[in-house]
């Protein structure tokens, strides 16, 4: 078998905007083959280049690189890079509309919520289902089972219709049969979110061992973190092209300058955002125009327009390695604690005593309504916390490892 198990060529992916490609029926099918051809007549007819332009999206452009057996690549971007569509490519779920994919073994998928599994039958009549779909026997599935029911902990919905299981359920099922059925290509994307924390490390760490065994990775997510533990090598995708092929660290690193360089604009015109966009992150503010210190109060201000009763805002801070460290959400507080900040169109996050070490930090900020995002902004601010002193004791910059510094003392007991 070659070295390789995936080139890929020089493949774009177009899609036209408003028109879906799949075909419900065999009449529907050969009706848009019939039209196709006084179609594209028409198009030439009309001279009408511009305007299908503007009808059509490429969400790859000329995307080629090669990945070897065994090895684990992280796939990472904003928003709309073409992360996913550049995984359902290479999962055969659709074709590109230029170039080509060579892959060499089986591939086992974990793409999206939904994706891979039929409604209608139960978990158990699922996961013979995927293993027949990997070309495996009846008897390899059997050799396996236990281990994929254990690994996703719901064996008392096994012989419950998947229609019936909550997203987190599917997930746990989803990952345990890609993962355990012996792909020789193990495709995985950020649909591991939707698990919590406890299982996505196991999910992680079930990645690591697919990679010790010799079989191939590919994952994305943004956790940057996740990247760098267990990927060998990172591809950033920006707008469907890539703009790095590198080491994970050398990846991260250009992703993480990149958000930084998007500081230079104004937040309102910013572009690499996504939600309904009803309501808009327009301007922040961060402890007053002060220089953040440890064990200083801090205060985080976020301005939105649009914003509505039922409005939450909440934030993450990560460390300059692109780890989350600390999380906070609106959502938290009672509703009377933000009918004012509602009226002002804006939302103020107060901390007492800033925990965060001496070191530079960035905040993505998302604005929910009723359960909708309405807007995401990663990168929105950069900041500085300097050293300080915690309660009368200095903290030095230099204190070893981690982000969050807490309160503690030795003592020597009787």
């Amino acid at each position: 078998m070659s070295e390789l198990a995936i080139r890929v060529e020089n493949v774009s992916k177009m899609y036209r905007i408003g028109v879906h490609d799949t075909h419900k029926t065999l009449r529907d099918a050969l009706v848009n083959a019939t039209k196709r051809p006084f179609q594209r007549a028409q198009a030439l007819f009309r001279g009408s280049n511009s305007q299908q332009a503007k009808d059509t999206f490429w969400a790859l452009k000329n995307v080629s690189f090669e990945v070897k057996q065994g090895e684990v690549l992280g796939i990472i971007g904003r928003n709309g890079a073409g992360k996913s569509t550049l995984l359902k490519l290479l999962s055969r779920i659709t074709e590109p509309t230029e170039g080509r994919i060579e892959g060499y073994g089986r591939v086992g998928s974990l793409l999206e919520v939904g994706t891979g599994f039929h409604p209608e039958l139960t978990g158990r009549e699922n996961v013979y289902l995927n293993g027949a779909i990997l070309g495996m026997r009846k008897t390899e599935i059997n050799r396996k089972f236990d281990e994929i029911v254990a690994f996703a902990d719901i064996e008392q919905f096994l012989d419950t219709p998947v229609k019936r299981y909550s997203s987190g359920m599917y997930v746990r099922l989803a990952f345990a049969v890609a993962a355990h059925l012996e792909p020789e290509i193990l495709i995985v994307d950020e649909v591991l979110a939707v698990g919590d924390a406890a299982f996505q490390n196991k999910c992680l760490g079930k990645m690591g061992d697919v990679a010790k065994e010799g079989r191939t990775v590919l994952f994305v997510t943004h956790n940057m973190g996740a990247v760098q533990a267990l990927c060998s090598r990172g591809i950033l995708l920006k707008q469907g092209t890539i703009l790095t092929d590198d080491t994970a660290v050398g990846a991260v690193s250009t992703y993480l300058r990149g958000l930084e360089e998007s500081i230079s604009q104004n937040i309102a015109d910013r572009a690499d955002r996504h939600g309904k966009g009803h309501m808009r992150i327009t301007q922040i503010e961060i402890s007053d125009g002060e220089r953040l210190a440890i064990g200083r109060p801090a205060r985080f201000g976020f301005h939105v327009t649009g914003v509505k009763p039922g409005t939450t805002c909440s934030f993450t801070i990560y460390d300059q390695f692109g780890q989350p460290v600390t999380y906070f959400d609106s959502a938290l507080h009672s509703h009377e604690d933000l009918i004012d900040l509602q009226r002002q169109a804006a939302f103020f996050c107060e901390i007492e005593e800033l925990l965060l070490l001496p070191g530079r930090y960035r905040i993505n900020v998302a604005i929910m309504h009723n359960g909708e995002l309405q807007d995401h902004v990663e990168g929105i601010a950069f900041f500085e916390v300097e050293q300080g002193k915690l309660r009368g004791r200095s903290v030095p910059a230099d204190t070893g490892y981690g982000s969050v510094f807490m309160q503690h003392r030795w003592i020597n007991p009787q």
